[in-house]
């Protein structure tokens, strides 16, 4: 971990992550992700494994996290999942949360384009960071969304 402000950033594999860290990221997805966007979907969706987990901690507190995809034959590197604890919003934790995702991805995946689902209303937050759509507009579990590219 290494300290960045008034958190500390951390990335790691699923199976590196404690149970109570892993209990932790999965309830903060679940609370922002089905609970307050009232979207049931599988949020456990046997793509974490695969997954690098970026962590934004203060103290002993999660405050934000997103999920970062390796490559695959279909997809450039990923970043989704994308999280910010109810309880710190207006921190502009989100911006301080995608930077590090994408320096992360520059430095795992150096010289590679990073995808990401957007959804449709976060298009000029997520374009602010050098995303630009390449799809048109598509429903994710009941929410619009488009596809963006950051070119490495």
């Amino acid at each position: 971990m290494s300290a960045h402000r008034a958190y500390e950033v951390d990335a790691r594999r699923l199976d590196e992550l404690s149970a109570v860290e892993l209990y932790e990221l999965l309830k903060l997805r679940v609370d922002v992700f089905v609970v307050e966007q009232a979207c049931a979907y599988p949020e456990l969706d046997g793509n974490d494994a695969d997954c690098l987990h970026l962590r934004l901690i203060d103290g002993s507190a999660l405050i934000a996290c997103a999920r970062l995809w390796r490559p695959t034959p279909d997809h450039l590197p990923r970043i989704g999942r994308v999280a910010v604890s109810p309880t710190h919003r207006g921190k502009r934790l989100g911006e301080a949360l995608m930077r590090d995702a994408i320096s992360a991805c520059e430095k795992v995946y150096p010289g590679e384009a990073i995808e990401i689902s957007a959804q449709s209303h976060l298009q000029r937050f997520y374009g602010s960071f050098g995303f630009t759509p390449i799809s048109e507009e598509y429903l994710e579990d009941g929410i619009p969304h488009v596809d963006m590219v950051r070119r490495g």
